[in-house]
């Protein structure tokens, strides 16, 4: 049974970081944090360049694209299926006058080329210097998702197979509308279409944004006294890339925690590994989901993540009638 493996590794890890929280330095640790919100108040810059383009001719506030961004961040360290995407679809439609639900889903993926371009070559460092598991040994991994998906190939192809068939027949059904559907797909990709803008707004802001990220996890490192190092930071990129890449546990938190223990395990002693493991993403599950909260307060006036998501699903049904 590999659940109760799981869970005990998660457990018997959170007991390492609670047993060691008086190692923790808090001063590094507030500097990831803060490091770690600047990393996603510049990502949201580049979402809300990308929202200008598709439409230049409304008036666009930064300040609600940042407090959407920032909510769909902090709902999707507690949700597992990035459940935060649904929030942040209906913030950013309901900010942007004259939006459309497929417009706003599409512009979500212009961030995924930075994303994907980046993660290759930290990847293959990671890969190359013989610390990172290969594809096979993944299944060793104590991360039920991960292991699911490399133990049964067969039937992760049939569940892609069968969200490529629903998305063939939500198509279908939209056939009537089709060519206008793809117009407003098109609209929230616009800024891509003129790579100059795309590369100055979107691309090289992204890497400005992986800075701060990359200083937040040296600071991460620091306080949990594992070692700050431009290799140890590329590890731990490693390791967040991956977990993004597999979005089932609430902000890839299983498959995080499982790379890390198994990346570091010479590193550093293993019940410091194991606290880290934990605490660096306890940490930022806590600290962003409360920027979350606060920002659905301050800015949208909502009371809870529940709320948003009531007022979210009653917009659409509304549309629809």
């Amino acid at each position: 049974m590999q659940t109760p493996v799981l869970a005990t590794s998660f457990w018997n890890s959170l007991g390492h970081f609670f047993g060691d929280l008086a190692a923790v330095k808090p001063i590094p640790l507030l500097i990831a944090l803060g490091l770690f919100a600047l990393n996603l108040t510049i990502r949201s810059r580049a979402y809300f360049n990308t929202l200008r383009a598709a439409y230049p001719g409304e008036e666009i506030q930064w300040r609600r694209i940042w407090g959407a961004y920032v909510a769909a961040f902090g709902f999707n360290n507690i949700v597992p299926a990035r459940g935060g995407d649904i929030i942040k679809l209906f913030l950013v439609h309901s900010s942007v006058r004259g939006s459309s639900y497929p417009a706003v889903a599409s512009s979500f993926l212009v961030e995924a080329i930075f994303d994907f371009m980046i993660a290759i070559p930290v990847l293959i460092y990671a890969s190359a210097i013989g610390v990172f598991p290969s594809l096979p040994d993944m299944k060793t991994l104590n991360a039920v998702d991960v292991q699911w998906l490399v133990t049964n190939p067969s039937r992760t192809l049939f569940l892609v197979t069968a969200i490529a068939v629903m998305v063939l027949l939500v198509f279908a059904v939209l056939s009537v509308r089709v060519k206008a559907f793809w117009q407003r797909v098109r609209q929230g990709l616009t800024i891509i279409f003129d790579r100059p803008r795309y590369f100055r707004e979107v691309w090289l802001v992204q890497l400005a944004a992986w800075f701060a990220k990359a200083g937040a996890f040296w600071f991460m490192l620091t306080a949990f006294g594992i070692g700050a190092n431009i290799h140890n930071v590329l590890l731990i990129l490693a390791c967040t890339a991956v977990a993004t890449a597999v979005p089932i546990a609430p902000g890839g938190a299983g498959v995080q925690q499982a790379l890390i223990v198994k990346v570091f395990a010479t590193a550093a002693p293993a019940t410091v590994v194991a606290a880290y493991s934990v605490g660096q993403q306890l940490a930022i599950a806590v600290f962003c989901f409360l920027l979350g909260l606060a920002a659905l307060i301050f800015i949208f006036g909502f009371r809870s993540f529940g709320e948003v998501r009531r007022a979210g699903k009653e917009h659409r049904e509304a549309q629809r009638s």
